[in-house]
């Protein structure tokens, strides 16, 4: 049987009642929800309305109106980013550890609206993240993005702090929560965060084909996707109504009803317990890998607060290749490579040969962990004797 240590990209396995859901939407009112006055069609905006209402409690949300379905947290943060009103000379300020859904987005903004961004990191001088942060805002800033966790290192940015120190700033805070919701506690209310993105595959424990933005109320966003919002269809234009507005097409029903059963199955196993579960596996790695000669951890050491995500490489092996060897050999599923976080292994010196990544989850036991430390020491001992 598989061992899964990839959740990181994908939580697996599900709570069964993810899938009971999905299965039950499908079979029993498979309808389009919003866009018929039927029974069927009721019952599908009845769940959906539901999920919307349990997620903008959990993040405390302003409005549950403001609780955005998209496909992905990609999708999520490229409606975040592109929805805002752009013009040249305008200014972002974002971190070194942003996955490309954000990077990339800011590139293109860059290139097309002539926009400067500034990819920043505490150094010597700027002990903190807040003074890393502060110390690049200027009169033309227009937005801080900020993941709140790295998915190469594990490392937790101090979102709250960030959001606290710029408060009556006038300057946009959205915050990336792709590896941390679902895991540690956020508050959109106390943390001052304006623009909140995260997927339901992951740290929530739902399906994947499902993203979230959640959006204060004074944010004026520009819908990218323009089309059928099942009301308003004679106006030309995109009707200004939260947040059909935000969700033209068909949403994707069975997987926001499995996003709604694995969110209850966070509530119940609760985020203090899961965070210190997939803590105590990631220390756990970490000091069964340090016992090997020729290891080198890339982040944050055992000591540290740190999400449950551990990146490692060994000297003069392939990761790519001891991730294939661990999946066709050990039934072990990893992933190598840059994680889609170049500027992260720009900062580690790591863009040459990319890490190993080893991402826990609450399903997973300290005896997976073990093996996996058992079938590294394996594998290197054999590519290099």
């Amino acid at each position: 049987m598989m061992i899964y240590l990839d959740q990181a990209a994908s939580s697996f396995p599900k709570p069964t009642t993810v899938a009971d859901a999905m299965v039950k939407a499908v079979n029993e009112y498979g309808a389009n929800p919003g866009r018929s006055g039927h029974q069927l069609s009721k019952c599908a905006s009845a769940v959906i309305d539901k999920t919307r209402e349990k997620v903008q409690k959990m993040f405390r949300n302003q409005s549950v109106d403001r609780v955005v379905f998209s496909l992905n947290a990609t999708t999520a943060l490229n409606q975040a980013i592109d929805g805002l009103s752009w013009k040249r000379g305008d200014h972002v300020v974002a971190t070194t550890f942003e996955h490309n859904s954000v990077r990339r987005p800011l590139e293109r903004l860059k290139k097309e609206k002539g926009v400067l961004v500034d990819y920043v990191r505490p150094n010597e001088d700027e002990k903190t993240w807040e003074e890393a942060i502060l110390n690049k805002i200027t009169s033309n800033t227009k937005l801080v993005i900020v993941t709140h966790g790295s998915n190469v290192t594990g490392e937790i940015i101090p979102v709250e702090s960030i959001g606290v120190s710029l408060k009556n700033s006038g300057v946009m805070y959205c915050v990336d929560a792709s590896q941390t919701a679902g895991v540690l506690p956020i508050d959109m209310e106390a943390m001052n965060i304006d623009m909140l993105a995260f997927p339901g595959h992951k740290g929530l424990l739902g399906p994947q084909g499902v993203g979230v933005l959640l959006v204060k109320n004074h944010v004026n966003l520009r819908p990218i996707n323009v089309g059928g919002t099942g009301s308003h269809s004679e106006e030309l234009e995109q009707p200004k109504i939260w947040p059909a507005g935000w969700e033209s097409g068909t949403l994707n029903t069975p997987g926001i009803a499995g996003l709604l059963k694995g969110i209850q199955e966070v509530e119940k196993r609760g985020l203090s317990t899961i965070f210190e579960h997939e803590k105590s596996l990631s220390i756990h790695c970490i000091k069964g890998l340090k016992k090997l000669p020729g290891i080198h951890i890339v982040g944050p050491g055992e000591e540290e607060n740190r999400l449950g995500v551990v990146s490692f490489y060994i000297d003069g092996v392939d990761g790519l290749e001891v991730a294939m060897i661990l999946d066709e050999h050990y039934q072990i599923a990893v992933r190598a490579g840059l994680h889609c976080a170049p500027l992260t292994h720009e900062s580690y010196e790591t863009s040459d040969k990319g890490v190993i990544r080893a991402s826990f989850g609450i399903y997973n036991t300290k005896e997976e962990v073990d093996q996996l430390v058992a079938a590294i020491e394996e594998i290197k001992d054999g590519l290099l004797e």
